[in-house]
C-alpha cells in the first residue's frame, strides 16, 4: 500500500515516466471526451525541473503536479498507472496534495477536471472536494473544485 511518505519530488532520470504514467492515465478519456487531455500535452521536463512533480513508485506508478500559488495550491494534475489501480496510490497521493498545501501554509487546494471524467468527480467528492463551477475552458467543459485544508496565510 502506498503512502504519502513513499512521495518523493521527481527528478530529470524521471521525466519519461511522467509522461508515460500520464499519457497510460489519461488516454482512456480521449475517445470520450473527443480530445487529449491537456495533461498529456504538458511540458513534463519543464514542470520536473520546476520542482512542481512529486512522484511515487519504483518504477513511477502515479504522480501529481503542484503549482503553489499566494492563497491556494493548484492540483495541476494527478495520474496513477492503470496497473497500479486499487493500490491506494491516488488516495495516499492526495492525502500528499493536502499535506503539502498545509505545510506551505496555504488554505486550500484547488483542481479540475473535466465534465465527461465522471469517475474522478466521484472520487473528489468522497475526498472532501467540492464543486466551485462548472464552466467552458476553450475546447474544455470543466468542473471546478476546492478544498479548505488549513488557516492558511
Amino acid at each position: 500500500m502506498t503512502t504519502a511518505a513513499d512521495i518523493r519530488p521527481a527528478t530529470s532520470a524521471d521525466g519519461p515516466a511522467v509522461r508515460a504514467v500520464t499519457d497510460a492515465a489519461y488516454h482512456p478519456y480521449i475517445e470520450r471526451i473527443g480530445l487529449r487531455p491537456a495533461p498529456m500535452d504538458r511540458d513534463h521536463a519543464a514542470d520536473v525541473a520546476a520542482g512542481r512533480v512529486f512522484v511515487t513508485g519504483d518504477p513511477v506508478t502515479g504522480l501529481v503536479v503542484l503549482v503553489p500559488h499566494e492563497d491556494h495550491l493548484y492540483l495541476e494534475s494527478i495520474a496513477v498507472h492503470p496497473d497500479a489501480h486499487g493500490r491506494g496510490v491516488g488516495r495516499a497521493l492526495l492525502t500528499f496534495v493536502e499535506q503539502r498545501a498545509r505545510d506551505l501554509d496555504l488554505p486550500e487546494v484547488r483542481l479540475l477536471t473535466n465534465a465527461l471524467m465522471r469517475e474522478n468527480q466521484r472520487i473528489y467528492a468522497r475526498y472532501g472536494y467540492e464543486v466551485v463551477e462548472r464552466r467552458r475552458d476553450g475546447v474544455y467543459d470543466r468542473v471546478h473544485y476546492r478544498k479548505r485544508v488549513g488557516e492558511g496565510k
